[in-house]
């Protein structure tokens, strides 16, 4: 029976969601750092609080029950709602403190991390930032599930309940062995993809998706020879690959100064009326109420971009040449 006087704690709701989330009691219980005992009497007490059973156990799987499908929604906004007022209260006097979950995705986290979380540190010193790079598909399910605040991605997210916050548009860089008749050049079309037998991420990364989408639009298949057998899940790998003469790539501006400083490499750039970039933005929950924080975020994101991008111009259209130990880039002639 339903006690009118009842109503639930946060702990409580916590415990619910994360049990929902999860499936599972042992693995709620190991993210919320509680027993699982502990963490029974909770929803427990939950359920007999509200009259209604929540969650569904068994020795095989946990099943989350039609009132509790329904509730889980509520459940997530006020718990959203309670983190949004506590970070409030902690960034009275400013934005951006307490804690914050931000996801990222893997061809954009190595680059604009380093002077992001140095410039968090020092704008915003009282914000607790928690990074988590995954796949965009598993970006947004998180967001979806409250288990991330925000999420730097391209654009646009297409997920329904989203806001997409816009920040900045990246060009893609053509590299090549060293050595190949493209390097250094700086007047490309997308008609040279057609001559390039492309090496690409695993499906699932959204840079894949991206090059194969700049194909389609040049009318162009990616050689089945280059993608078919040879797979990488990192720019790394791929650059290596690229090293060992199995194919070019096309990697984003940013990921220049990282990536492309190796013996062996060559690049190129398109020409300025082509257009080859993706658009990179921030993508959070339209129900969240920190849009202003996300927005502030959004400028230190952009400022370490522009110092990634910086980092690696000497290199974009060039070749890479190392000599006595030193790394230095020379247009091709």
């Amino acid at each position: 029976m339903n006690n009118k006087e009842y109503r639930p704690t946060l702990s409580q709701l916590r415990t619910f969601v994360t049990i929902a989330e999860n499936k599972h009691f042992g693995t709620a219980a190991g993210k919320l750092s509680i027993s699982q005992p502990s963490l029974s009497q909770a929803l427990v007490a939950l359920e007999t609080g509200l009259g209604v059973q929540l969650i569904e156990r068994s020795t095989r799987k946990v099943i989350v029950t039609s009132a509790g499908e329904e509730l889980l929604p509520y459940a997530k906004k006020t718990l959203e709602a309670a983190d949004a007022f506590l970070a409030h209260s902690r960034g009275a006097n400013g934005t951006l403190a307490g804690p914050l979950t931000i996801g990222i995705i893997p061809t954009v986290a190595p680059y604009v991390l380093p002077d992001l979380l140095k410039n968090i540190q020092i704008q915003y010193p009282d914000l607790e930032p928690r990074i988590v790079e995954d796949q965009t598909r598993h970006l947004i399910q998180m967001l979806r599930d409250g288990q991330l605040d925000t999420a730097l991605m391209a654009l646009p997210s297409e997920a329904n309940g989203m806001v997409d916050l816009p920040l900045y548009n990246e060009e893609f860089i053509v590299v090549v062995p060293e050595g190949h008749e493209l390097a250094g050049r700086t007047d490309l079309g997308l008609d040279v993809l057609d001559n390039l037998d492309l090496l690409l991420l695993d499906d699932g990364h959204c840079l894949h998706d991206q090059i194969m989408d700049l194909c389609r639009r040049a009318n162009v298949n990616p050689s089945e020879a280059a993608t078919a057998v040879t797979r990488a899940a990192s720019l790394t790998t791929v650059m290596q690959l690229v090293i060992g003469g199995l194919g070019s790539t096309l990697v984003p501006r940013s990921a220049v100064d990282s990536e492309c400083r190796r013996a062996g490499l060559g690049t190129a750039t398109f020409n300025h009326g082509v257009t080859a970039e993706r658009e990179i933005g921030l993508v959070f929950r339209s129900s969240s109420s920190r849009a202003e924080d996300f927005k502030a975020l959004g400028e230190l994101i952009k400022s370490a971009y522009k110092s990634a991008t910086a980092a690696g111009t000497d290199i974009a259209g060039g070749v890479v040449n190392v000599a006595d130990g030193a790394v230095t880039a020379a247009a091709a002639s």
